[in-house]
């Protein structure tokens, strides 16, 4: 479950040179507008793309949110100095791209309901976004008299099943970041502004990154070794989501250990390649991320069969079993199975 409790839009035209900057928040209380705002704050904190971070010492931004979490603040005062930031310095970008600024307090009690409701669950996790919404040209219908026409619009926001490029997600409890930007061309270089100029926090890989990599170095001391390569990547993809499902974070080097508890010579090796990769201690992944990401794992064979299986079947003897001939041909048994669907 979310719950939006403020939310503002500025609106920015670098066309015409001029900001529209909000004296009021949004009405929450229109379906239609608490339900835009709700789904896309859904959409930026399941992206398993989103960078992680930690503020610097220096930086401004979290001193001065900190001051209005503490109710020092006022929301709509703060968050026109956010607008006010954001439009000085993109208007200086060489690739100017329209879009508006949506900056929302919001709490995320973690529930599984996607569904637009009130709230009425437990205090949870209040967060902290900014958002830059691209505005993209649209075409639409003009119904007239005795003649229809086909009108063009300027100002069409995202849909909110579309992904947003740019944003910025703090966990107020913690302080913790999670991001997306990409670079601009700002003053002759290549900058990424959030992170390194409004943020001023550090930048660390992504759930999904992390995720990847560790596939990668399984797969490949698999092969080493002399394991299944197939049945190793879904028993560490089960071991990421349980570890997920508890401490919304697992440990790269402790999943290693864990998989291959009965080999340490393997588990050593694992350990080696996670710090040659330079993969982070401890990896933040939500749950649903975390279950999006490793609930299952497919394969495909050099014949053009592809099996797609849970991953914690890969942990379970009798389901899915490889065996290989003297030749290196490899067989697999799909076990106790009571009924095949066709699809």
């Amino acid at each position: 479950m979310l719950k939006v409790d403020r939310a503002i839009l500025h609106v920015f035209d670098f066309d015409s040179g001029s900001t529209y900057l909000s004296e009021r928040p949004l009405d929450l209380t229109v379906r239609a507008t608490r339900s835009y705002v709700q789904r896309h704050l859904r959409k930026i904190s399941a992206n398993a793309e989103s960078r992680h971070g930690a503020f610097a010492p220096e930086s401004g931004f979290a001193a001065e949110l900190q001051r209005y979490l503490a109710g020092e603040r006022e929301f709509v005062e703060f968050s026109v100095e956010i607008a006010q930031w954001f439009w000085e310095e993109l208007r200086r970008s060489e690739d100017l791209e329209q879009c508006d600024l949506l900056v929302a307090d919001f709490t995320d009690t973690d529930s599984a309901g996607e569904k637009d409701v009130e709230f009425d669950g437990p205090a949870g996790h209040r967060f902290f976004s900014i958002m830059l919404l691209p505005r993209r040209q649209a075409f639409v219908h003009e119904v007239g008299g005795d003649a229809n026409d086909i009108a063009r619009v300027d100002a069409t926001l995202p849909n909110p099943s579309q992904k947003v490029a740019s944003y910025v997600l703090v966990d107020a409890e913690s302080g913790a970041i999670d991001f997306h930007d990409k670079e601009r061309a700002v003053g002759g270089e290549r900058v990424s502004i959030i992170p390194e100029r409004f943020l001023q926090c550090t930048s660390e890989a992504s759930s999904h990154e992390v995720i990847d990599e560790v596939k990668v170095i399984v797969r490949d001391v698999a092969e080493e070794f002399g394991l299944e390569p197939a049945v190793e990547v879904g028993r560490v993809k089960a071991a990421v989501a349980r570890s997920a499902d508890v401490e919304e974070s697992f440990s790269p080097a402790e999943v290693g250990r864990t998989v291959f508890a009965e080999r340490p010579d393997v588990a050593e090796r694992f350990e080696q390649r996670v710090r040659e990769a330079l993969l982070p201690e401890e990896a933040p992944v939500r749950r649903g991320v975390a279950n999006r990401l490793t609930r299952s794992h497919k394969i495909r064979t050099d014949t053009g069969v592809e099996i797609t299986f849970p991953s914690e079947l890969a942990e379970r003897p009798g389901y899915l079993d490889f065996s290989t001939d003297a030749e290196g041909r490899i067989t697999i048994t799909v076990g106790n199975v009571a009924k095949i669907e066709n699809r």
